[in-house]
């Protein structure tokens, strides 16, 4: 059934199209992470294999969110590799040396993209597209990737 919550179904869909690139680089940037967690090697390494968990985990719950967020709107959220793969504005990489400052600097420029891409998306969402739901939920993604960066950024000095 179609919601009727007073956006345009073309609104709509357009919406639920830019959450579905959203959710396809928290994923990506999720993997990223849990590969940090798993990988990472060096004389910091239980710190940072602790710190990039804590990370993952918070990842985990922003991809459920914009999952159920674009399934609140009446779409289906993608789900399999090879969409995410396609939807991703962010890149795979293959590492040399598994260092902590690599894989910070790494994870840093990907969250460093979605907080470019959220805030690109906020007044959009409220002013072309009429859904100011969607606009405040990614203001607050948008507050949490600052915060996760700021928290990466700081393990670089």
């Amino acid at each position: 059934m179609t919601p009727a919550i007073g956006i345009e179904q073309s609104n709509l869909a357009e919406v639920a199209h830019t959450l579905t690139k959203l959710l396809a680089d928290e994923f990506l940037l999720y993997t990223k992470t849990r590969n940090a967690h798993w990988n990472v090697e060096g004389p910091d390494f239980y710190t940072k294999h602790k710190f990039f968990e804590a990370q993952y985990e918070q990842l985990d719950e922003i991809m459920d969110d914009v999952a159920e967020r674009i399934r609140v709107l009446g779409h289906y959220a993608p789900a399999t590799l090879k969409q995410f793969l396609q939807l991703t504005h962010l890149t795979e990489q293959s590492r040399e040396l598994n260092d902590s400052p690599g894989y910070t600097k790494e994870l840093l420029a990907d969250h460093e993209s979605i907080i470019v891409f959220l805030r690109e998306n906020v007044n959009r969402f409220a002013n072309d597209l009429h859904d100011v739901g969607t606009s405040d939920f990614i203001t607050g993604l948008l507050e949490t990737h600052e915060k996760m960066a700021w928290m990466l950024r700081a393990h670089l000095r």
